[in-house]
């Protein structure tokens, strides 16, 4: 449901945007998001006994860096509407909105062994040539056994496990038998 909202937000937003203004709104709403994630700012932030202004103002201190009439115009419509609580949506659809926009996406290695820079470097190049995108990916070790691709902004999940190809092979030599 916050997507949603969220999403309605940011259509507003880029109405005069440029590409570059929006880079910097989704770096500005990505830390407010981190923010979110302390306790006692989510319990000052949505206190309902605390008075909108006093919120308003918490949250224009955060933004003053960035100097944009703009955004703190759309910081004090959220708190106006009472809609304080979506900027972590706000922020994670504006970040899949430009990945979107720039076809620049990022995505996951996961495997239960250290993978090579150059199998990583290749395997981004030709998941970009095929998708006709810049893809960005990272190794990340864990207990996968296998290999698995993630690539979240554009849906992709490619994986082969080593135990399901073994599994195969005991299936398909029985079969033969």
């Amino acid at each position: 449901m916050e997507e949603l909202i969220a999403k309605k937000y940011i259509k507003a937003l880029k109405l005069n945007s440029d590409m570059t203004s929006m880079q910097n709104i989704e770096e500005v709403f990505s830390s407010l998001a981190d923010s979110f994630s302390n306790e006692k700012f989510r319990a000052i932030i949505i206190n309902p006994h605390i008075n909108r202004n006093d919120k308003s103002s918490i949250l224009l201190e955060a933004v003053k860096s960035a100097q944009s009439d703009k955004l703190n115009n759309f910081i004090k419509l959220l708190v106006e509407n009472n809609r304080i609580s979506i900027i972590p949506a706000i922020a994670k659809e504006l970040k899949k909105d430009i990945a979107n926009s720039t076809k620049t996406y990022t995505g996951t290695v996961f495997s239960d062994s250290i993978i090579d820079t150059k199998v990583i470097e290749e395997l981004s190049g030709g998941l970009s040539k095929r998708f006709d995108s810049s893809i960005t990916l990272a190794s990340v070790k864990n207990d996968f056994n296998g290999i698995k691709v993630q690539v979240e902004g554009l849906g992709i999940e490619i994986n082969f496990s080593k135990d399901r190809i073994d599994s195969q092979i005991i299936e398909h030599i029985i079969k033969a038998i």
